[in-house]
């Protein structure tokens, strides 16, 4: 089974170094937004206006799938 990656940025790159096996891109697709929404509920108050939150999907050879941002932004 392949194994996909989950790096996220949030004020620092933390790489996956470990991956999931899934059976497909799709499947890696759905993993990625389920997480994200985990890990955006976890942030609280650590996501502020003007600063950027994003998942990179990569597939084994760190070829990029998938990018999901999260920006906060203030009204001016």
């Amino acid at each position: 089974m392949p194994r996909y990656f989950f790096h996220v940025t949030h004020k620092r790159y933390e790489p996956d170094l470990e991956g999931e096996g899934l059976p497909d891109k799709h499947a890696a697709w759905h993993e990625a937004t389920l997480t994200a929404g985990q890990i955006l509920q976890g942030l609280d108050e650590r996501l502020t206006p003007d600063h950027r939150w994003r998942m990179e999907v990569t597939d084994e050879s760190q070829n990029t799938l998938y990018v999901l941002h999260i920006k906060a932004d203030k009204p001016k």
